[in-house]
């Protein structure tokens, strides 16, 4: 009993001296399928701070102010890009986008770095990224990386799926929260992530089809991983 204790006590010790990481989900669903794969870990902090881009920012910024955190990572659901990130696996931000921040024209989409209007585009910590995806690969998980989009409108056609992947080149996911969190950890000076697990394809909109449940137990699954390599 007393060296199952002094094990314990070593491993609580080595957790505690490492930085606290914040994971940012929109939904309760999502946050409950982090937790269950981090297995009560005291070092992850998980939130559910709401759907969309302004309550990721604004659920991060204010959790950051409040603590002291090495790392943020936005995790969740997301759609795959079809031949970039089949349903089930996962895919992680290479670089978060706002890919529909901007202004149309005549000539077409503009964005808001076009226009003038600053930046739309975070990149993931580039070493982080790959220990995270070399992780999750050893571990038998599926894993894409890439750009992972950013949008305020969930793409529901074959044509706007086209014209996402024509703008952005080698996109493999999109969600609506991942550039909100990464704004608001740059703010910090703290590196962002964004994981997603993917329940459905990016373009027409066939509910019926999504595989939320396998995605849940998939976010779940890289959650653990998470636990070994951060």
């Amino acid at each position: 009993m007393k060296a199952d204790h002094t094990s314990t006590s070593t491993g609580e010790a080595v957790e505690e001296a490492l930085p606290r990481v914040l994971i940012v989900t929109a939904v309760e669903a999502e946050r409950e399928a982090v937790l269950r794969g981090l297995r009560g870990s005291s070092r992850f902090h998980v939130i559910a701070a709401g759907a969309g881009t302004a309550a990721a920012a604004a659920g991060t910024a204010a959790t950051l102010a409040a603590g002291s955190y090495g790392c943020v990572i936005s995790a969740g659901i997301g759609g795959g890009f079809p031949g970039r990130a089949p349903v089930g696996s996962l895919a992680l931000a290479s670089e978060m986008i706002a890919a529909d921040l901007g202004a149309e024209t005549p000539e077409g989409f503009r964005s808001a770095a076009e226009l003038g209007f600053g930046r739309v585009s975070v990149p993931g910590h580039s070493g982080t990224v790959q220990a995270v995806a070399a992780a999750l690969a050893a571990a038998g998980l599926t894993v894409s990386t890439g750009p992972v989009l950013t949008v305020s409108t969930a793409t529901g056609t074959a044509g706007t799926a086209a014209a996402l992947a024509a703008r952005h080149p080698g996109a493999v996911a999109e969600a609506m929260e991942g550039h909100g969190v990464a704004v608001a950890a740059r703010h910090f000076g703290i590196a962002a992530l964004e994981l997603r697990a993917i329940s459905n394809p990016v373009g027409p909109r066939d509910r019926a089809a999504w595989k939320i449940n396998e995605a849940m137990d998939a976010l779940a699954a890289a959650a653990a991983i998470l636990l070994e390599v951060l």
